[in-house]
């Protein structure tokens, strides 16, 4: 999945410097308590104010980012008001239930179970070659298909839990539950301040310590399928994203094949991180000629 030639050298003044050294001080550090009250103003902003609902649906996988996303929903509308649901399929982690359990005991939200095992499988039956891989992307895409009804019936927007490390890597299901919503508080963050985030919110430990899974393949580790931690990705990412070049980054400790692992990811998902593509043939296109001030 790697492939990239090329990026700015000449660094940016994006992140803060240390006089002695000349180099960045935790980029990945934030204000964890400023960062809450935005994507709370945020939440209600988007949901209430320009859409008009006060009622979220939000998918609890047992991962910490659906987590985080449970923490700031009940901020925003009240626990009452977030509607966690775990979609199990048959080969999923038990520990998955179990630690979307933990929130929903946490926070006292109101929860639904809906095993998808059937829906999944019944695509399985009249594709009997299908691989694990493409599979694991049924059971995504399908579990998007219920949130959004969910949504529906409840008259709630249903909230997409992905962060930016997974988005920039491609690392997720084109139009799944996490990435398809249409309000989704992570999408900034990477994956190293989500845990952040997560440890000043108080989410349960055994949710912010687990190995990061999808859990689409029994035994999938996030971590292993990257070749990379997410930690040392995170902190390339950032760099790269500032415009450091390779040597500076090699200079902090990351060996090159790491650095070309990461902005060969980047480079090679664009395509996943746009709408999909309308050929314009008008002066009124959506998207490119009518948009509202924020899309500025």
């Amino acid at each position: 999945m790697s492939e990239l030639k090329g990026a700015r050298t000449a660094p940016r003044a994006a992140l803060p410097m240390t006089r002695a050294e000349g180099r960045p001080r935790k980029p990945l550090a934030l204000n964890l308590e400023l960062t809450t009250d935005f994507l709370v103003s945020f939440l209600r902003d988007e949901v209430t104010r320009r859409k008009g609902f006060d009622r979220v649906v939000v998918p609890l996988s047992g991962g910490i980012d659906s987590a985080v996303t449970a923490y700031l929903a009940a901020r925003a509308f009240g626990p009452e008001n977030v509607h966690a649901l775990r979609l199990p399929y048959r080969a999923s982690d038990p520990d998955s239930l179990a630690h979307a359990q933990l929130v929903v005991d946490a926070l006292g939200l109101p929860a639904e179970t809906l095993d998808i095992t059937e829906m999944v499988d019944a695509y399985a039956r009249l594709v009997p070659d299908v691989t694990p891989h493409r599979l694991g992307n049924v059971m995504a895409r399908v579990r998007m298909i219920v949130a959004f009804d969910k949504a529906a019936e409840l008259g709630a927007v249903h909230l997409g839990t992905g962060n930016k490390t997974e988005r920039f890597f491609g690392y997720y299901t084109w139009h799944d539950v996490a990435d398809a919503a249409p309000v989704s508080p992570l999408g900034d963050l990477f994956k190293t301040q989500v845990r952040a985030l997560a440890e000043h919110l108080g989410v349960p430990e055994a949710v912010r310590r687990k190995p990061p899974s999808a859990d689409l393949v029994v035994g999938q580790s996030d971590e292993a399928d990257l070749g990379i931690s997410y930690e040392r990705a995170d902190t390339i990412l950032i760099h790269h994203l500032s415009g450091y070049g390779d040597a500076y980054i090699e200079s902090l400790g990351f060996s090159a094949a790491e650095i070309a692992l990461v902005r060969g990811l980047v480079a090679k998902t664009h395509w996943k991180r746009a709408l999909p593509i309308h050929a314009v043939v008008s002066s009124t296109a959506i998207g490119e000629f009518y948009l509202r001030p924020v899309d500025y």
